[in-house]
């Protein structure tokens, strides 16, 4: 699995981190930062929800 994320278009809801903590998080004005691109198979479901869930669709996640 590869994540990806455009701060560019983040809006800063906060769905990617509240779904993933150990992947994702926000900086000081709010806007997703990657922690892992490459997370695990135990980050799986979690990390499908916060890209479903990201109303910019800033996250994107492609499995391998």
């Amino acid at each position: 699995m590869r994540v990806t994320v455009d701060q560019e278009s983040c809006v800063g809801a906060g769905q990617c981190v509240l779904n993933a903590p150990d992947v994702f998080d926000q900086d000081d004005d709010g806007f997703v930062v990657l922690l892992n691109e490459a997370p695990g198979a135990e980050d799986r479901d979690a990390v499908l929800a916060a890209g479903d869930l990201c109303p910019s669709r800033s996250v994107a996640v492609r499995e391998d």
